[in-house]
């Protein structure tokens, strides 16, 4: 039988994010990256991007890491 993942997805308040990066580092999926636009304060905040190969499993890692309550995580 074919071991079925949990899927998900998340949400990154671009505002809050102070770009610390620490959600790049503790994603497993690598679906985390670095913006290439600022925010209104000043940071380059983090961006999520999910490819097919890499499917969000929700597992919640990056929204426990952030230090500044910028993540929310939605499971499918």
């Amino acid at each position: 039988m074919a071991k079925k993942s949990a899927k998900g997805h998340i949400e990154i308040d671009r505002e809050l994010c102070k770009g610390c990066y620490l959600c790049i580092d503790v994603c497993p999926q690598k679906n985390i990256s670095k913006s290439s636009k600022l925010n209104q304060k000043g940071y380059y905040p983090a961006q999520f991007e999910q490819s097919e190969e890499n499917r969000c499993t929700g597992c919640a890692q990056c929204a426990t890491i952030c230090p500044d309550v910028a993540i929310e995580v939605y499971r499918d």
